[in-house]
């Protein structure tokens, strides 16, 4: 087992190279990451090198890389080092992106299998996960947004359906239980509802409908709020509860939908589906979008009847509709619905990892926020919230939807502390990838968008761009996302703040910058709310 250096004794070159290293061998932290042996961060199949082998290159790389050279990754396989400039990223990389005439999943699989490419999903290709603070955060976020968007405050006395408690659905419990819902979130896998029991995401367990469904309504009549976790498959559950004239408030889904492999069908021994995964992967995958097209036309039902239903980013409109649910898409997507506002003001999921290994450090981060952002409802809102309901994962770490002056404002006050002896070493400063400027994805982030750009991909690639030529610590360009290979291309940005007088200009270039594309890029597609920071903050060339 690898484990990630902690304190102020460097073991590469320079802090850049240095933060960069510590955040890979964060995300195979046994108590972070969902398979490290097989270099698994999260999701089906995140990962965070194509093999191990990859893996030993990487890492022996950036322990010999000088502070004017970069390395540069094709997906997950290091290829070279190159002479640069200290101000240019110490890595570069690019990862799962196929011409798009063949980007799908059959012909990646086939790539995958000779061994030239890996799945990175989001976050653990450019090394920037945080485990479940990180999807915790992003959801709550969602949930709170719908709570002021729909029903005028919170989720208090409101009837959430959802399901999977996998990786990225593990958060709903308890993102949904903080804006005070009453959730019940349904998973074939008993393991991982045990697993969010444990780590205090939800509160109870049952394989019994009628009682999960009791537990719901007497929470709603206490206006106490509780998460239930109901083993069952949702292509039954959902039908049954609709069968029953139950309409709950909102209804959603984080199924791996996006993989058919992943998503488990009805009808079927678990391990007989193991079996079939192997020897027919497509009987497999023709029976996942059978058992989808029974949960979606049940969520289209739910709408009919008052629900507010929305896709959760997880493609499962796409295979309901491939498996002849026409009208799929008459579920809006949660991004239209509560989350472009805060794109058009450059807000999106920002993180920060204490390097150190000392949570004094993001403690002491979280002092500044409660100070220097008192006027932001929504930081006032979570930091409290999340200091008393996560422990740290790996490397101490913090994030907080940030808007694009916060961010880099934020970032300095950092860099000072840590030149300052505040916090005892540098702080690593990424994000998520579902940002403001960071991906073109039509089933999720760009979806809908006024001027119909939807599918227009030059985005990301030039927000990579960008921010590699304002001198990001890492750089990256990939392919897939949480929706799938061929629906989306993103980026990931990371920047090592060390303290040194130097990096102010190269914080303040980066931070700036890498939501000011995503203002502009509303702007552009005519969001008035983008036009107006981007006339007051920027400069934007065109009207």
């Amino acid at each position: 087992m690898i484990k990630t250096p902690n304190g102020i004794k460097l073991s590469c070159k320079g802090w850049q190279q240095e933060g960069i290293l510590r955040l890979l061998l964060n995300c195979i932290d046994p108590d972070i990451a969902k398979d490290p042996k097989n270099l698994i961060a999260y999701g089906g199949n995140g990962k965070v090198a194509r093999d191990w082998d990859s893996f030993m290159a990487i890492m022996d790389s950036l322990l010999r890389l000088e502070n004017d050279e970069t390395l540069l990754i094709q997906s997950g396989k290091p290829v070279g080092v190159f002479e640069s400039y200290e101000d240019a990223p110490r890595v570069i990389m690019a990862g799962s992106l196929i011409v798009p005439y063949w980007s799908d999943w059959n012909n990646f699989r086939k790539l995958e299998d000779k061994g030239l490419t890996c799945y990175g999903q989001s976050t653990a290709g450019s090394w920037a996960f945080i485990g479940a603070q990180g999807i915790l955060q992003g959801t709550w976020e969602t949930f709170y947004q719908l709570g002021k968007a729909y029903f005028n405050s919170d989720l208090t006395g409101k009837f959430v359906l959802t399901s999977g408690m996998g990786a990225m659905g593990s958060a709903q419990p308890l993102a949904a239980t903080m804006n005070g819902a009453s959730v019940l979130v349904v998973d074939v896998d008993r393991n991982a509802i045990k697993r969010s029991l444990i780590e205090s995401f939800c509160d109870y367990m049952t394989e019994d409908i009628d009682e999960a469904i009791s537990l719901i309504y007497d929470s709603i009549r206490k206006t106490e709020p509780i998460s239930v976790g109901l083993l069952g498959n949702a292509a039954w559950v959902y039908p049954e509860i609709l069968k029953r004239g139950i309409i709950p408030d909102v209804v959603t889904d984080q199924t791996p939908a996006h993989d058919l492999l992943s998503y488990v069908p009805l009808g079927a021994d678990l391990r007989e589906l193991d079996n079939m995964r192997v020897k027919e992967p497509e009987r497999y995958v023709e029976l996942s979008k059978e058992s989808i097209a029974i949960q979606v036309q049940s969520m289209l039902e739910f709408q009919r009847n008052g629900t507010l239903v929305f896709d959760y980013g997880n493609n499962i409109r796409k295979q309901a509709y491939e498996a002849g649910i026409m009208d799929a898409f008459d579920i809006p997507s949660f991004v239209p619905l509560f989350i472009r506002p805060l794109f058009c003001e450059g807000r999106g999921p920002f993180r920060w990892i204490a390097l150190s290994g000392d949570p004094e450090d993001i403690y002491r981060t979280d002092e500044v926020i409660l100070k220097e952002f008192s006027d932001d409802e929504v930081l006032m809102k979570w930091i409290p919230q999340v200091e008393e309901r996560i422990r740290f994962q790996g490397l101490p770490s913090r994030c907080c939807w940030m808007n694009y002056e916060e961010r880099v404002r934020f970032g300095l006050i950092m860099n000072d502390m840590v030149r300052r002896g505040i916090l005892k070493s540098p702080i690593a400063i990424t994000r998520d990838h579902l940002d403001s400027g960071s991906v073109a994805s039509p089933y999720r982030e760009t979806e809908g968008m006024m001027d119909g750009s939807d599918a227009i991909a030059d985005w990301p690639v030039l927000n990579a761009l960008l921010n590699a030529s304002s001198g990001a610590s890492l750089v990256g360009l990939y392919g897939g996302g949480g929706v799938g290979i061929g629906y989306s291309i993103h980026s990931g940005m990371t920047i090592v703040a060390d303290g040194d007088a130097s990096t102010d200009e190269r914080l303040s270039r980066v931070l700036n910058n890498d939501p000011g594309l995503g203002i502009i890029r509303h702007a552009d597609a005519g969001y008035e709310k983008a036009k107006d920071i981007a006339v007051k903050l920027l400069k934007p060339v065109m009207g």
